[in-house]
């Protein structure tokens, strides 16, 4: 299964060690083995330190096929032969998918990618020990490709990993991967982290990611990267691969953005994240050029959300965003990921340029608000739109969508199997633009438009940043 164009999900039992990264030696401390002693050093304390906290992952969920073999699941095949070809019917079968998870407090809970339990019916945790617990889901994060659960151990105390600030991790930093990849057993590798906030990889909405190259193979998925105090850094989530085998291009989720999803779910909450209420695009070398700026870097600002944290912070259109909490930030994702890691409540710096001269202000970080109410509503009657639920759009509503900028407006947020508003294609998150040539400003329109009874329906509505038309009727 890929994840992107050449990303293969790496799934199974993994362990990333990385060497020299904070909590072991400073930046000034780092240095090569300079004799035949240093370079025999072993990393084998590290791996029995931080192995007892990984978990193998098993999932199980029951699927529909189009008929007596797979075949009639494949894209290729429906190409030639239809979306609605069928051959001996439908039938159910059970898909099984094995993946990594890392404990990271001792009451069992457990942080594993998305992927590994997307839909699951069941899943199953199974320890270093080979005891076997049946896992409760608390809630997954698409947008960042975490999962987390947790298991009932009746009172143990289980070994866990704590974690440590990612945005230590330095490139050149040595790295140990233990896993399971390809179902061979268990398996260490070695290399090091080759990238650090590397973004436009294309595996999640979320796109900043520590990147190594030690050999992560399929079979590695949620696995755990960890420093040589046996501290979290990373979530093991995807390989680079045009064979399936691993190139040398592995990814990893930062421990800074897991600690924020777990902390979301394990309390029994969900995942809000801090939000900037302004937004912008990477600055090109024309951009440099026309701004006077002697190199291209930041983000310029074309649009503040009245109100909103930046415009209160005193950020502008027109402002360059060089850096959040002292990290540099080189395009939108890095914007996005710096704030949000950061804590609710608190107070962050932020560097900007603006008309050649450099300044810091104070952001107070903050949720979206949720302003319009959302006035969540389900639709029935008849009409194209029967059996979709849907809601104003409000900068939480966005920001919990994926989507890349708030829109005032009307999005659909749950669609109802086997209605008219289904079959004809409608999908969550589509954002409805018009009806019959009406805007649609919010729900209380949308329902007065699809009330009023008519032969011939047009809807206009906005997906993947491109605005479809549905025509129905003469």
């Amino acid at each position: 299964m890929r994840r992107a164009t050449g990303l293969w999900p790496a799934v199974g039992l993994a362990i990333m060690l990385a060497v020299g990264l904070v909590g072991g030696v400073s930046a000034a401390e780092r240095r090569a083995p300079v004799s035949q002693e240093q370079v025999r050093l072993s990393f084998a304390p590290v791996v029995k330190r931080a192995a007892p906290a990984v978990v193998n992952i098993y999932s199980r969920k029951e699927v529909q096929t189009r008929g007596f073999t797979p075949l009639f699941d494949d894209p290729f095949f429906r190409r030639f032969f239809g979306e609605n070809f069928r051959f001996g019917g439908p039938r159910s079968r059970i898909q099984n998918s094995l993946g990594s998870g890392v404990i990271v407090d001792s009451d069992g809970t457990i942080v594993t990618n998305h992927h590994v339990v997307a839909g699951a019916d069941e899943i199953i945790a199974v320890l270093p020990d080979h005891r076997e617990f049946e896992a409760q889901f608390l809630g997954s994060d698409e947008r960042a490709d975490l999962a987390v659960l947790r298991i009932d151990v009746g009172g143990e105390k289980l070994p866990f990993l704590e974690f440590d600030d990612s945005d230590e991790v330095e490139v050149g930093d040595l790295v140990l991967a233990i896993g399971n990849p390809f179902g061979v057993g268990q398996t260490v590798t070695s290399g090091i982290v080759s990238a650090q906030a590397r973004t436009h990889v294309g595996i999640n909405d979320l796109n900043f990611f520590i990147q190594t190259d030690a050999a992560i193979n399929p079979g590695n998925s949620g696995g755990a990267l960890v420093d040589m105090n046996g501290r979290l850094i990373g979530i093991n989530t995807a390989i680079y691969s045009k064979s399936g085998g691993s190139m040398g291009i592995g990814f990893a989720v930062p421990s800074n953005m897991v600690r924020a999803v777990v902390a979301g779910f394990s309390q029994g909450g969900k995942v809000v994240r801090p939000w900037l209420g302004a937004w912008g695009q990477q600055v090109t070398a024309e951009i440099a050029d026309s701004l006077g700026m002697r190199r291209p870097t930041g983000v310029l600002i074309d649009e503040v959300y009245a109100g909103g944290p930046a415009d209160r912070a005193g950020i502008r259109v027109g402002d360059v965003v060089l850096s959040v909490k002292e990290r540099p930030v080189d395009d939108p994702d890095s914007l996005d990921y710096r704030i949000a890691t950061a804590v609710v409540g608190s107070t962050v710096a932020v560097e900007l340029s603006r008309r050649g001269e450099t300044r810091t202000v104070s952001l107070k970080v903050e949720t979206p608000p949720e302003q319009p109410p959302r006035e969540t509503t389900q639709l029935d009657g008849r009409h194209p739109l029967a059996g979709a639920t849907v809601a104003n759009m409000s900068p939480a509503l966005a920001e919990e969508i994926g989507e890349d900028r708030y829109r005032p407006g009307v999005a659909i947020v749950d669609l109802y199997s086997g209605s008219p508003a289904t079959r004809l294609g409608f999908q969550v998150g589509d954002r409805i633009e018009e009806v019959n040539g009406q805007p649609v400003t919010s729900v209380a329109v949308l329902k007065e438009l699809i009330n009023q009874r008519r032969d011939r329906w047009r809807i206009a509505f906005r997906r993947g940043g491109k605005t479809l038309n549905l025509v129905i009727g003469g």
